[in-house]
């Protein structure tokens, strides 16, 4: 029975992370592709930005379904610098 649970909760993980990944794809297709035809630096920018949104929810949600606390945030990048 337990890994019945198990199974449900991992089939459930993934499909919230798929439906989380749809959504930054499509908001990629819709938003950020048109961007880049008229000024790429700026919406590869906004691609990173939703990106570390999406990786910041993925880490809440193993967080919390491990009974762990948020890992901390990685370290800013310096500006002007790769």
């Amino acid at each position: 029975m337990g890994n019945e649970r198990w199974e449900q909760q991992l089939r459930e993980g993934a499909a919230r992370a798929e439906e989380e990944v749809r959504k930054v794809v499509a908001y990629i297709n819709d938003e950020v592709v048109p961007e880049i035809r008229v000024n790429g630096s700026q919406a590869l920018r906004a691609a990173a930005a939703e990106l570390q949104k999406l990786a910041e929810r993925m880490d809440q949600r193993r967080a919390a379904a491990s009974g762990g606390a948020t890992p901390p945030p990685p370290p800013a990048a310096e500006k002007g610098k790769p």
